[in-house]
């Protein structure tokens, strides 16, 4: 009814405080149309619904929304793209809707898609971001570089491998989606390789329930630090929703402070941490290959652990990347989704 809701934005005008303490339905009834008309007393308050509203929101008939956890998700390994990997060419991604939708999906549902044809221009990955969403900047600046430097402050600006790992465990919230586009590909070695992180959980689950809850419920403490910045948080490697599904994958063995838990937790932790770290270092769980001069990977950051080989230090291998937000991104995609349902 307009006095409870902004017609222009379907905004509540009241609060749940301004409800009487016992509210009663007197009467309800459908009209020609087939809405359901209904009489709350005592304030002889009439209200409208929808029967598809009231269907699609009814609590015994349907499941909650969750569009972060493992529920709706395809998990994967690495035999799991018999098709080939979801390559999206970037223009196509650009200029039609069907394509964007296509990448977007791929986000959601499998965690990561890749852009071919991307201009290897420097600071493109930030055009691209604004395609999709909004930049996170950090204390890396709005973009940064990956390519080998002297003295780094990150074992990723070397040229030796990195393990399976999450970005920024560090800093709470964590960067939710991550960019890294390949301007400079002439290495022997450098191979990107992906775990999708939800997939390595569910196996820990399956093949020890109690290390699996010991990551669930311990909470320890992450920290980066170099000489112009310190930080810190305190969260669980695995994080679970309300209905013990899992949302967010945490693991960065160069980034994990120092374990401070209470002694009657430290060995049933430390034989949990040895097997998760285990479980996402499997040759079958990992998808392995090699970004080319403007191919762009784009991979949510909660999820997706990615990793790479050791490179030839001939040659030039020079990537840059950037930080965005799973919410703007799927925000673009429940408004296009929206639009195709509407045509």
């Amino acid at each position: 009814m307009p006095e409870s809701r902004n017609l222009d934005n379907g905004q509540r005008l009241f609060s749940v405080k301004d409800l009487p303490s016992r509210v009663l339905i007197e009467e309800a009834h459908k009209d020609r149309e087939g809405n359901v008309h209904v009489l709350f007393q005592p304030e002889n308050h009439s209200s409208i619904f929808s029967q598809k509203w009231l269907r699609e929101n009814c609590y015994e008939l349907n499941s909650h929304f969750e569009d972060r956890s493992e529920r709706k998700k395809k998990l994967w390994q690495k035999g799991s793209f018999e098709s080939g990997l979801p390559f999206i060419n970037y223009d196509s991604m650009r200029s039609d809707d069907a394509s964007k939708v296509l990448a977007l999906r791929s986000l959601r549902e499998s965690g990561f898609f890749v852009l071919n044809d991307v201009p290897t221009q420097d600071a493109q990955v930030l055009k691209v971001i604004d395609e999709l969403g909004f930049t996170r900047e950090t204390n890396y600046g709005a973009l940064f570089e990956v390519r080998t430097e002297v003295n780094p402050n990150n074992l990723a600006f070397t040229n030796l491998g990195l393990g399976s790992h999450t970005d920024n465990p560090y800093r709470d919230p964590v960067p939710t989606v991550q960019l890294l586009h390949c301007l400079e590909s002439s290495t022997e070695g450098g191979e990107s390789i992906l775990v999708d992180g939800f997939k390595a959980a569910s196996i820990l689950r399956e093949e020890n329930e109690e290390n699996f809850q010991s990551l669930t419920n311990t909470w320890i403490n992450y920290r980066f630090s170099d000489s112009k910045t310190d930080l810190r948080s305190r969260v669980p490697m695995i994080e679970l929703n309300d209905n013990n599904e899992i949302i967010k994958v945490r693991y960065n063995n160069r980034s994990i402070d120092t374990i401070n838990v209470p002694k009657d937790k430290m060995r049933s932790f430390y034989k949990a941490y040895r097997h998760w770290s285990e479980v996402i270092e499997r040759e079958e769980l990992k998808v392995q290959f090699k970004l080319s001069e403007g191919d762009l990977i784009l991979f949510d950051n909660t999820r997706v652990m990615h990793a790479r080989t050791e490179f030839s230090q001939s040659g030039k291998r020079h990537l840059q990347g950037a930080y965005s937000d799973l919410d703007g991104l799927y925000s673009l995609l429940n408004r296009l989704e929206m639009k195709n349902n509407n045509d």
